[in-house]
C-alpha cells in the first residue's frame, strides 16, 4: 500500500475503533458485547497458540531447569556447610570415642578423690617463646573458675589456673619451670617439692636427705593451705632416677609425670576441694608382676658312661633279667 493521505486516515480510524472496543470490553466485564467475538477468536487461534507453546516449551523448560538447578545447588551447598560444621563440632568417631574415654577417666579420678570439678576443653596453647608451658581452657569466671585452682585429668596433675576471664582461663602446666608443687611419697609419706623442667622429668627435692626411695615409687600432691592452689592426693608421677645420697639435707629424684602435656584435650578444674585428704586413694593400682616360669632341665649321662653300662649285654637282655627276677614276697608265695 502506498503511503497516501487516505491510507493514513484509515490507519487512524482503525486505531480509534480498536481503542473503543477495548474500552467497551473492559467496562462490560463478563457481559461484554464483544465476548462472543473473543471466544470465536480463541477457537480459531487457540490451536496456533498451543503449537507455538509446544515449540517454545523446551526453551521454557530449560530456563526452569537452570533456575531449579540453581536452587538445588544452593540447597546442596547449605547442606554441605551444615555437614562441615557438624563434623567440626563432633569430630570423627575415633576422636569422639577418645574424648569419651578421657571424660570417663576424669570422672573416675574425681570420684576417687571426692573432688568437685568443672569439665573443660583445651582450646589453645601458649606461645613457645620464653619456654612457657600454658594452655587456655573454655571455661572462666561465669562457670565458677577462680585463680589458683587445681587442674587435673584422668591421669593426674595438669597444672593450676593463673588467669581467669569471663569465659576462658589460662592454666600453667606442671612441667613449666615456674611451676612448683608440694609432693608426698606413697606409703613412706616423705615430703618434697616438684619443679617443672619442660619436656624432661620433674625435679623433686625431698626434704629428707636420707630418704629411702627407688625408681618406681610414686608421688601425689601434698596439698596447700586452704586447698589453693593445690588440693591433696592428686597423682603426680613416678620416680625414674635417684641421685646418690651425698649426706646433704635434701635429696633429688626425677619423676616422670603421669600426664602427657603435649596431648591435652579434656581437663577438669577442681572447684570444690575434698572434705578430707584422700591420701593414696587416687593412685591407680600397681600392675601385678607376671609369674616367673621355672624350667628344670636334667642333662643326659655322658656317652662313655652309657656305653659302659651297656657293655656285655645283648639287646633285650637287661629286660629279660628284670622279668625273670622275683621279689622276696613273690618267692615266698611260690613256696609250698
Amino acid at each position: 500500500m502506498r503511503d497516501t493521505r487516505e491510507s493514513r486516515l484509515l490507519l487512524v480510524l482503525l486505531i480509534a475503533i480498536a481503542f473503543a472496543l477495548i474500552t467497551v470490553d473492559i467496562r462490560g466485564g463478563q457481559e461484554s458485547p464483544v465476548d462472543g467475538a473473543r471466544q470465536a477468536a480463541a477457537a480459531v487461534f487457540g490451536p496456533v497458540e498451543n503449537g507455538v507453546a509446544a515449540a517454545v516449551d523446551p526453551v521454557g523448560n530449560a530456563i526452569g531447569a537452570v533456575r531449579d538447578s540453581g536452587e538445588r545447588h544452593t540447597r546442596i551447598a547449605a547442606l554441605e556447610k551444615e555437614n562441615a560444621e557438624l563434623k567440626a563440632e563432633l569430630g570423627s568417631d575415633d576422636r569422639n570415642r577418645s574424648r569419651l574415654r578421657e571424660l570417663d577417666s576424669i570422672l573416675k579420678t574425681a570420684g576417687a578423690g571426692q573432688y568437685g570439678i568443672k569439665g573443660a576443653q583445651v582450646i589453645a596453647i601458649g606461645a613457645a617463646q620464653g619456654f612457657s608451658w600454658t594452655v587456655t581452657v573454655d571455661i572462666g569466671a561465669r562457670d565458677g573458675v577462680k585463680r589458683d585452682m587445681t587442674v587435673l585429668n584422668g591421669a593426674g596433675l595438669v597444672g593450676r589456673v593463673t588467669t581467669v576471664g569471663p569465659s576462658t582461663s589460662t592454666v600453667l602446666l606442671a612441667n613449666d619451670p615456674d611451676f612448683t608443687v608440694g609432693t608426698r611419697m606413697e606409703k613412706s609419706n616423705e615430703l618434697g617439692f616438684a619443679t617443672g623442667q619442660g619436656d624432661r622429668p620433674l625435679l623433686v627435692q625431698l626434704l629428707n636427705g636420707k630418704a629411702k626411695v627407688k625408681p618406681g615409687d610414686r608421688l601425689v600432691t601434698f596439698g596447700s593451705a586452704g586447698d589453693k592452689p593445690f588440693v591433696p592426693g592428686v597423682p603426680v608421677g613416678e620416680i625414674v632416677r635417684v641421685d646418690p645420697a651425698g649426706g646433704g639435707l635434701t635429696r633429688n629424684v626425677y619423676v616422670r609425670p603421669y600426664v602427657g602435656f603435649t596431648k591435652l584435650d579434656i581437663v577438669g578444674v577442681v572447684v570444690q576441694a575434698p572434705a578430707s585428704d584422700p591420701r593414696d586413694m587416687v593412685l591407680p593400682p600397681k600392675p601385678k608382676p607376671a609369674p616367673t616360669v621355672t624350667v628344670t632341665v636334667t642333662p643326659p649321662p655322658p656317652d662313655g658312661q652309657a656305653n659302659q653300662q651297656n657293655q656285655g649285654q645283648k639287646p633285650g637282655q637287661a629286660q629279660d633279667q628284670g622279668q625273670n627276677q622275683q621279689s622276696p614276697q613273690d618267692q615266698g608265695d611260690a613256696t609250698p
